[in-house]
């Protein structure tokens, strides 16, 4: 049986469009959005060198959206109505998706970003509920969006 969203749902929902919106995490968001798609880690290292902006930005933006799945994993936001409402963490989860793995055997932390992926996962379950083949044209879309290279 599915869970009602709630009113704080929607509150909580809103709050995290706020501060999507502060001024150093929109930056990190574009940046991430036009440039951070690696296929492996050495890709991801190349492109995220330690002590850049660009490193900076992409942990800033893939921890954001980990506190976001976690509160989504723990039972304290519905999923349903945040999938609704955007897919901006779906994005995020597609791009990490093809270093997830070599990632966790490189840091030895097997469950980092787990919440992201456990949610992202669920985010393509919503989508291919609503048309098959919606997650991999997701993907594929999101994943086009990558301006440099």
């Amino acid at each position: 049986m599915k869970q009602q969203a709630t009113f704080d749902d929607a509150n909580l929902i809103l709050r995290l469009y706020e501060i999507r919106r502060e001024d150093r995490l929109r930056t990190a968001r574009r940046w991430f959005s036009q440039n951070c798609g690696p296929t492996t880690l050495a890709e991801y290292r190349a492109l995220c060198v330690a002590g850049t902006d660009a490193d900076e930005f992409g942990r800033m933006v893939v921890s954001y959206y980990e506190m976001v799945a976690s509160f989504v994993t723990q039972g304290i936001l519905n999923s349903e109505l945040y999938f609704a409402a955007g897919g901006e963490l779906g994005m995020v989860y597609a791009r990490i998706e093809p270093i997830l793995a070599e990632l966790r055997a490189a840091t030895g932390h097997p469950g980092m970003y787990k919440n992201l992926e456990i949610v992202g996962l669920q985010y393509g379950a919503y989508l291919e509920q609503q048309a098959p083949g919606n997650w991999e044209g997701f993907k594929k879309r999101t994943r086009g969006m990558i301006v440099a290279k």
